[in-house]
């Protein structure tokens, strides 16, 4: 398939050079470089899992007051009313 875009002076001067060094065609590399970034995209292009870290103990400790933290990680106003 032939495609036209546009590029610019000194990256395709540069793409020639190397070429010519490496005995290869413009076409082939440009053809290599994409299929290089489509390999990246697809390499990162999972979703971030967050590994669970513990530390040695029972989890949460009972009796204490989670109000204050909830209230400065969301932003809200703690109710003193109760």
């Amino acid at each position: 398939m032939k495609a036209t875009f546009e590029i610019s002076d000194a990256l395709l001067n540069e793409v020639r050079q190397v070429a010519s060094e490496e005995d290869t065609t413009v076409r082939f590399m440009v053809e290599e470089g994409l299929r290089r970034m489509l390999k990246d995209r697809k390499k990162t292009s999972y979703p971030f899992k967050l590994k669970l870290v513990t530390f040695r103990g029972q989890g949460l400790r009972s009796g204490l007051n989670w109000d204050l933290p909830r209230s400065l990680a969301y932003h809200t106003p703690i109710d003193d009313s109760e």
